[in-house]
Formats: C-alpha cells, sequence, structure tokens
C-alpha cells in the first residue's frame, strides 16, 4: 500500500476498467493478496477535490484482476465515469498487527543505523522480493551532491535488522555503510 498526502489515508488501488455491460468495474490492488481490497469497506476516493466514498456491493476474482460491483452504478456508461479513479482506506480501517510488526507505510521515513552508529539514511520505500522484504535505505554522504547519495537495500529480516525503536523512530541494521 503507498502513502496519500494527507497521512490520514492509504492509496489501496485504482479502477482500471470495465467488466460486463451491467456496470461492475475492474480493480488493479496494491493489497496483499490482491484479494485483500475487497475486505475493505467502503473505500474513499476524491471526485473535484472533494472526498467521498464508494460502497461495494459485490466483488471477486475473476481470471487474472479482480471486479467489484458499486452501490448505484448500475451500467457502464456511469461506471466508465470511474476508470482511473484512486481507491483509499483511511488508516483507522486497517487491522491492528500484533505488537512488533508494522505497516509498510509506517516504516518509510525511519532513520537506519548499522551497529556502528553510522547513519546510513532514511527508507523510502520497502520491496517484496518474493522470499521477503528490504528496506529501500536513502543517505547522503557529507557532500550534498548527488552523485554522493548512497542507496543501501537491506533485508528486513534476521540477523541483519536488529531492532525497530517507533519512539526515536529509527532502526538498528547489522549493515555495513559501504555495501
Amino acid at each position: 500500500m503507498s502513502q496519500n498526502a494527507n497521512n490520514q489515508r492509504l492509496l489501496i488501488g485504482q479502477i482500471n476498467g470495465l467488466f460486463g455491460i451491467q456496470g461492475w468495474v475492474k480493480i488493479f490492488s496494491h493489497t496483499h493478496p490482491r484479494k485483500n481490497i475487497l475486505a475493505y469497506q467502503p473505500w474513499h476516493i476524491e471526485l473535484n477535490g472533494v472526498w467521498t466514498t464508494l460502497e461495494i456491493v459485490k466483488g471477486r476474482i475473476q481470471g487474472k484482476t479482480i471486479v467489484a460491483q458499486l452501490k448505484d452504478v448500475n451500467d457502464c456508461e456511469v461506471a466508465k465515469n470511474y476508470i482511473g479513479t484512486q481507491l483509499y482506506i483511511e488508516k483507522s480501517q486497517r487491522a491492528k498487527l500484533p505488537k512488533g510488526e508494522y505497516y509498510w507505510d509506517e516504516l518509510t521515513g525511519l532513520e537506519v543505523i548499522n551497529k556502528e552508529g553510522i547513519v546510513l539514511g532514511k527508507i523510502t520505500s520497502m520491496v517484496d522480493t518474493g522470499s521477503n522484504s528490504v528496506m529501500v535505505i536513502n543517505g547522503k554522504k557529507e557532500s550534498s551532491s548527488s552523485k554522493d547519495n548512497k542507496e543501501h537495500w537491506v533485508p528486513y529480516i534476521k540477523p541483519f535488522l536488529i531492532a525497530i525503536d517507533m519512539d526515536k523512530r529509527q532502526i538498528l541494521v547489522d549493515w555495513d555503510e559501504d555495501f
């Protein structure tokens, strides 16, 4: 899931096409697994600068895509107006995670320090490699030149991940600053 600028909503997907003639739409999902997007009710959308909600009447996986029927959208002429609409949820709609587990957007922006006390930078994003997640950390060297920026890709697993301190907004890792 990506983060919306207002910091209260999370981008979870987008309406990217029509399905059938009864107003169903195709959904591109950022959730993992993809079908989880159907579990969030309602979806929040921004239309002409105003936030409103969309309710799902029905939804399912259809082949390689996800399709949904929206409340009060009963034909493809109305549904096509929603193509390209980004779908958000309020952060409060997410399930509460067990202690010590975090959503990716909660980790973005945290400062990462190695065991030697060297600041590697801040997490700019997280990547799922299939076998594990990876923190993408961007840091600047002493000089402010962009060619001196260093990017680290640190696995988000032990033994590389040592500790997360949400109060200090820091993560301690076992990672060489030159790697």
